[in-house]
């Protein structure tokens, strides 16, 4: 069966373009996957079963010898790797029936993202660094960006210069499975960008070998995203906040703009969700939200 998932493998890289973490896990999960139906004397696909398949996710999350339990949302993963696998096999006329047809992932638990008021990030966002030097410069660029435009931190080290249009105020954002969206860039971030640009970004472009990166490091070389997030790390400690992600500043602005009245399908879009489904979560925490107005206003709340 290594030659199936390897096709598979090869399909979702060439065709759905996925990430290169995504194919790493996936590749992982059929790894442990063919393992088990060797085991269970399967030797090709069309042998497969939806009891083996079911005997697959049990071992997952009750673990053996080899590997420990996994929780609900990693065994979610396998069974979806798992999933799509079996239907590659069908399509591609390797294989009669889709044993995994029916076998549904666990659900993992819903949890709420986590984020910030508004004045912690005014906080944060202050705490970024000197105007008078051009790391401070880039980090408060950096930090603004990442806030005003809920870009992840990938997308926001990978943008290169051109990418940018202070002049119509966008950013052109390159997503997960190689999608593009166009964001807005607010006045805040712009301003911060522009300071960016004009101010810190040559000096540090001298130091290096003229790369095209919006956000460099000392050298002149690709802001690196291990380096950014300890830009993030740094600016929260000298802020006083803790536990502060790049997905926060993710997380934050999404929630501020639906407390403010955006409606979740353009949050969706302005986030890369490929589903509506996914930007709902963050419905759940303006509802908190709604009860605390709620509660601190209605007469009647208490009684």
């Amino acid at each position: 069966m290594q030659a199936e998932v390897r096709a598979y493998l090869d399909h979702l890289a060439v065709e759905r373009g996925l990430a290169a973490n995504t194919l790493s896990s996936y590749r992982r999960d059929l790894r442990r996957y063919v393992d088990v139906l060797t085991v269970r004397g399967r030797t090709a696909i069309g042998q497969v079963g939806e009891d083996d398949v079911v005997s697959f996710l049990v071992g997952l999350r009750e673990g053996d010898e080899r590997h420990p339990p996994l929780a609900a949302g990693s065994a979610a993963r396998a069974v979806v790797a798992v999933r799509g696998l079996h239907r590659f096999a069908v399509r591609e006329g390797l294989s009669a029936a889709d044993p995994a047809r029916d076998v549904r992932p666990p659900a993992p638990p819903r949890r709420l993202p986590k984020a910030i008021s508004i004045e912690d990030v005014e906080r944060l966002l202050a705490a970024a660094g000197p105007d008078d030097t051009a790391r401070g410069l880039r980090d408060r660029a950096l930090l603004e960006l990442l806030y005003g435009t809920g870009a992840r931190i990938s997308e926001a080290v990978g943008l290169a210069v051109d990418d940018m249009d202070l002049t119509g105020a966008v950013v052109r954002l390159h997503g997960k499975g190689g999608k593009d969206r166009v964001v807005p860039v607010g006045r805040y971030a712009r301003e911060a960008l522009e300071a960016y640009l004009v101010r810190a970004r040559p000096a540090l472009n001298v130091r290096g070998q003229g790369v095209p990166a919006l956000f460099l490091n000392a050298r002149g070389g690709r802001l690196s995203r291990q380096s950014a997030w300890s830009t993030l790390r740094s600016a929260a400690g000298r802020a006083g906040l803790k536990d502060v992600s790049p997905h926060t500043l993710r997380h934050s602005f999404a929630t501020h703009l639906l407390d403010g009245g955006a409606d979740v399908r353009v949050v969706q879009e302005l986030l890369g969700h490929a589903s509506v489904t996914t930007t709902q979560v963050y419905t759940l925490v303006t509802v908190d939200k709604l009860r605390e107005v709620y509660a601190s206003a209605h007469p009647c709340a208490n009684a």
